[in-house]
């Protein structure tokens, strides 16, 4: 997906229904397993979820795709845009419906500039030394997502904000497993360093797709590390408000589908794409009409 900024600071001139259009399509074309779940909110709060995570979603693709631009000043150009659209002036689509989102659920400011900072990681950080290190990345790029979807779904409990991190992290760990290879061709490695050295694997074993019994062992230690998270995130779905809750345990069970296609794939995750099929999925749909655990 190209991620277009207007440098010249030119008024959005499209209407708000547009823009949450366009922020919809962002996100179905993208996040198909976040989008099932969001389908299930109610009309108001999903137009904004949508634009949380369309903000989102560019801020992450300026760091993964090639521009002429210096990625830096991408990012520089979208935060500047985050601050403009809390002032409501706004030049783009997706910032045109976060402008709109932010207000009507007071959403603070602070957890799109943290997750922008976790994506100014990724341009001078590719590996992480061990689980703590990588763990600050996924409060970056992960918990604060947690933070602006909680202000939208409504909350029982300030509990929340922390099954939210377990949630979030969860999530992040699942993507993190099931994307080894693509970040590979990146040269990036978030599987903690000292745990590849655990299993006797090195960085070349990672970046050269070595797939091996040491592989698959460390690969299962990393899902149930991401299976536990989701385990404690059960917590949090009681303390949703009730329009949404329906919406988290979906979301959070899709991800759980994952990991275990990747289980069933004996975690060959650098040939064997993991994916929820749509029979599957309606399945999922039905199940957690009955129990909305994510495992």
């Amino acid at each position: 997906m190209e991620t277009t900024l207007t440098l010249a600071h030119k008024p959005y001139e499209g209407n708000l229904t547009n823009a949450y259009q366009y922020c919809r399509n962002v996100a179905q074309a993208r996040g198909p397993n976040f989008s099932l779940g969001f389908s299930f909110l109610p009309a108001q709060k999903r137009d904004a979820v949508y634009a949380v995570y369309a903000f989102s979603r560019y801020a992450d693709d300026i760091v993964d795709e090639k521009h002429d631009m210096n990625v830096s000043t991408r990012l520089d150009l979208w935060e500047d845009a985050l601050h403009r659209l809390y002032e409501g002036e706004f030049d783009h689509p997706v910032t045109a419906a976060m402008a709109d989102a932010v207000k009507g659920y007071h959403i603070p400011k602070k957890p799109f500039l943290d997750l922008i900072e976790g994506c100014r990681m990724d341009l001078r950080k590719n590996r992480y030394s061990d689980f703590s290190d990588l763990y600050t990345y996924c409060e970056k790029v992960a918990s604060t997502i947690s933070v602006m979807s909680l202000c939208i779904f409504g909350y029982k409990s300030e509990d929340a904000f922390h099954y939210g991190e377990s949630l979030s992290t969860a999530l992040q760990l699942t993507n993190i497993i099931r994307d080894v290879g693509e970040d590979a061709e990146r040269n990036r490695i978030y599987l903690p360093q000292d745990e590849l050295k655990k299993f006797g694997l090195t960085d070349a074993d990672i970046l050269n797709k070595t797939y091996d019994e040491r592989f698959i062992r460390l690969m299962d230690y990393q899902t149930k590390r991401a299976l536990s998270y989701f385990k404690d995130a059960n917590n949090l779905i009681p303390l949703i408000n009730d329009d949404s809750a329906y919406c988290v345990a979906l979301m959070g069970s899709v991800y759980v589908g994952v990991l275990k296609q990747i289980e069933k794939n004996r975690f060959n995750v650098y040939s064997k794409k993991a994916r929820i099929s749509p029979a599957r999925k309606a399945l999922l749909v039905a199940r957690k009409t009955v129990n909305p655990l994510f495992i």
